[in-house]
């Protein structure tokens, strides 16, 4: 259960997340990345029986298995993921920038444009459960930037095929290329390449510890990523009305992701705390993923601070990936908040539908980033090129400017690119 502490004035150790493995993990990592890129589809082959217990022939979906996904679901289920999907697309939409142009001397126009990246990988977990939502989440602002290629890897299950939810999501955002292909070797095999996975140019998606430090050394070559985004993590600040069902359930759908996941209670009430803690014993009776979600409160814990003022310095201290403010006062004291992932607020907002439905990207920053992160959006998809244009009198009117500077820099060539022009101006045509 959660451990509570009351009124610490350390918060060091508060603010640390669980590490698992950390022993020879990045020697491992690299290891593997290495055989990607000089064996290719034969490092695959071989790491994934030996980690997902799959034989993988062959590594690649048929368009067949993507197209047949449709006729595979309940139509319940299928008419919630379209649902999401219009909710994504909605909201990602309004990320749109039109082009602005800025006349910043007379004759000197600049401007800034957005072109999609043209390839991207898009890496979805489904070691313990297959997390299509997360499908939408990587390819709806990818299919909104105007990205050309979205490669898709995710971990086959036990019988070697990809679960029809997630093929079904992939055909909604326009990915026709899925590889049965997970954890470091999928990173691996997007940033480099091999016979059968096409290089990309960016990397995202969630994943383990493995997975996030696997997509951090790639990123050190060639391959950008849209951030560190490893286990789960949630924080609840909650006031002593709050419903404590409400609390124990919110903590509880963040703990059963992973026994590598975090969930932390903030609150100026002991009772609170005492409330979830029956409520947690409770709802973990009957939860499938109970062993999960244990493992997880294992490392979690509850702190009970007596002020706002100190509840809000926890909190951005901590740098939630997702964040509830489940207060009478909550919207208010949102405006406190400088670092969150994504930030749900009042009793009738669980965190369930960011991760789901609500429209806002649901891959976040953990592990303290959001404290310089944002979350995935469709910025993450495209690059932005700026332009400029001056004309005879706009050279003329920002010359001086240049050769000044220049000629202070000691750049003479620069110097000179501007007075050759000018000179010009003042020959006869």
């Amino acid at each position: 259960m959660l451990t509570t502490y009351n009124n610490p004035t350390d918060w060091a150790s508060l603010l640390e997340r669980p590490l698992f493995e950390t022993e020879a993990l990045e020697a491992k990592v690299t290891e593997m990345l290495q055989a990607v890129r000089t064996e290719g589809d034969a490092a695959v082959r071989r790491f994934t029986p030996q980690l997902d217990g799959v034989e993988l022939q062959p590594i690649g979906l048929p368009q067949a298995a993507i197209d047949s996904a449709a006729a595979e679901l309940p139509p319940r289920l299928r008419q919630a993921i379209d649902q999401a999907y219009q909710n994504i697309r909605a909201f990602h939409a309004t990320q749109r920038q039109a082009v602005q142009r800025a006349e910043t001397m007379p004759g000197v126009t600049c401007w800034r444009k957005s072109v999609p990246i043209e390839r991207v990988g898009l890496y979805v977990p489904a070691g313990t459960a297959p997390l299509f939502s997360s499908v939408l989440m990587l390819g709806v602002p990818a299919q909104l930037a105007g990205c050309q290629t979205l490669v898709l890897c995710t971990p086959p299950q036990k019988d070697g095929s990809i679960h029809p939810a997630m093929r079904y999501a992939a055909a909604l955002v326009g990915c026709r290329q899925i590889f049965t292909i997970g954890g470091v070797q999928a990173v691996g095999a997007m940033a480099y390449g091999t016979e059968s996975v096409p290089k990309v140019y960016k990397i995202f998606g969630p994943g383990n510890q493995y997975v996030t430090r696997a997509k951090q050394l790639v990123s050190q070559g060639q391959t950008a990523i849209d951030m560190p985004a490893g286990p789960s993590e949630l924080l609840v600040w909650a006031d002593g009305a709050a419903n404590p069902d409400f609390v124990a359930i919110d903590l509880l759908s963040q703990a059963e992701h992973g026994r590598d996941s975090q969930v932390v209670l903030v609150t100026e009430s002991a009772a609170l705390v005492q409330a979830v803690e029956r409520a947690l014993e409770l709802q973990l009776a009957d939860l499938p993923r109970a062993d999960f979600a244990r493992g997880a409160l294992a490392n979690s814990h509850a702190v009970v601070l007596e002020t706002e003022v100190q509840q809000a310095a926890f909190v951005n201290a901590y740098a939630p990936e997702h964040l509830i403010i489940n207060t009478a006062n909550a919207e208010a004291q949102a405006e406190l908040v400088v670092n969150a992932g994504s930030v749900f607020l009042g009793a009738y907002t669980p965190e369930s539908l960011g991760d789901y439905a609500s429209g806002t990207n649901h891959t976040l920053p953990t592990n303290g980033y959001a404290r310089q992160y944002s979350g995935v959006s469709l910025d993450d998809f495209v690059k932005k090129i700026t332009f400029q244009r001056a004309t005879r009198e706009g050279l003329q009117t920002i010359g001086w400017v240049v050769e000044e500077m220049a000629t202070a820099e000691q750049l003479t060539a620069n110097q000179r690119a501007v007075r050759l022009r000018l000179a010009t101006m003042h020959q006869p045509v």
